[in-house]
């Protein structure tokens, strides 16, 4: 391969590495994400979610408390507006 092909691949893609981390930064100081995230993973800061997040619950058990207490609410993960929330900074 020709190094000058080799050069500017390299300074390429460095540049859109670079592009892509101010775009991670500005979802993340910019828009509603973390707070979206917070809402969507709040069932982790409490009880049995927060005990499997600190490996205090194996697998097994959680599947034995869902059997004893059947399944938990439905709630949109809003995936859809989180996808359109990131291609806006895009």
């Amino acid at each position: 391969t020709d190094q000058k092909d080799l050069f500017y691949a390299h300074i390429g893609g460095m540049d859109l590495f670079a592009r892509a981390l101010i775009t991670a930064d500005n979802i993340l100081q910019k828009s509603d994400y973390k707070k979206i995230r917070t809402e969507r993973y709040a069932s982790f800061d409490a009880g049995k979610g927060a005990e499997f997040e600190k490996g205090l619950l194996s697998l097994e058990d959680l599947r034995n408390y869902a059997a004893e207490n059947g399944e938990p609410e439905v709630r949109s993960g809003r995936q859809e507006y989180i996808e359109n929330l990131i291609n806006r900074y895009i």
